[in-house]
């Protein structure tokens, strides 16, 4: 008997074409690559707010990270 194997988040890539150009980027340095929130407003010159806002509309608009998640 083999074992099921567990999934994960990267089993099941978002369809990213839903998401804005800057909440694509924002998702991408943060969820995919692995920034900080922070240091992604650092780098793109935002604000921590808009940033999180990217961040917030993109989980929602993906459906993804709906018991919480990483922002910063």
């Amino acid at each position: 008997m083999s074992a099921a194997k567990q999934t994960t988040l990267a089993d099941h890539e978002p369809d990213l074409s839903k998401l804005s150009p800057a909440e694509r980027d924002a998702y991408e340095a943060v969820y995919e690559q692995g920034m900080s929130g922070r240091e992604y407003a650092r780098q793109t010159d935002r604000s921590w707010g808009t940033v999180s806002n990217l961040l917030m509309r993109a989980r929602s608009k993906l459906d993804v990270f709906q018991d919480g998640g990483r922002d910063g």
